[in-house]
Order: C-alpha cells, then structure tokens, then sequence
C-alpha cells in the first residue's frame, strides 16, 4: 500500500518495533512520543494515517483523538488507536469519539498490516472522492 504514517508511542521498542514492520510493507513511518505535542506533529506530518497510542505523556491519546475529530483538516483522518487497554469500555469510548479502529496491544503484525492498509485504502479513497 504504502503512504505516510505518523506512529504516536511512547514506549521506544514498540516504535521501534511498528516502524520496521510498517516500512518494510512500504509505508513512510514517522514516530512520535509526546502526547503534548501531538497535535504539532500531526500538522507538521501530515499523514495519511496516524496510530495512537492512549497512554502518552502529556496528554492522553483520547485527548488528541478529541482534538483531530474537532478540526476540520482532520476530521475524516484514519485514526488506528493502538493500546493496552483492552476492555470493552476503552473500545466503546475511543470509538464513539472517532477513532476509525482499535487494536489491542500485544497485537499480530498480520493483524496490524492489514489494519493500515485498510485505513489507507480509505484514506486514497477519500483523496479522489470516491470513500
């Protein structure tokens, strides 16, 4: 598939970890781990995915989840939430706020490759008009 990614995680094996299985499927891959600020690097980026952890420093993921929902150059961006916290509740909260997927940590590569690709298949859909 491949695109721009914005990988948001703060823990530095499961960036590092991402990063390798997502580049060697095509996809350009940039990490950050701060949720403070977040929001910069989504601007700055400009991906055509973000992952999102939930538990960042500074800020939490369903804060920033909030804000991309909120603005209107973000609104329709594929959002993959990608966390430890599995509970049914944390799903049904990222959800209902926006985000376009949920995967639980620990997660199969196959699970997270076809995830993204998915999400950036809408994302090109979206860039001709026809998602």
């Amino acid at each position: 598939m491949g695109g721009r990614i914005l990988l948001i995680e703060d823990e530095g094996n499961i960036l590092e970890a991402i990063t390798f299985i997502l580049s060697r499927a095509g996809w350009d891959v940039h990490g950050h781990g701060n949720g403070a600020t977040a929001l910069g690097a989504v601007a700055r980026v400009a991906p055509d995915v973000v992952v999102l952890d939930v538990m960042l420093p500074g800020r939490s993921g369903l804060e920033i989840l909030r804000d991309l929902r909120a603005a209107p150059a973000t609104a329709d961006l594929p959002i993959l939430m990608l966390t430890a916290r599995g509970q049914a509740r944390d799903r049904e909260t990222a959800l209902e706020l926006g985000a376009t997927a949920y995967l639980t940590k620990p997660f199969s590569n196959a699970d997270l490759l076809t995830t993204i690709d998915r999400l950036g298949a809408a994302r090109a859909g979206q860039a001709r008009g026809t998602g």
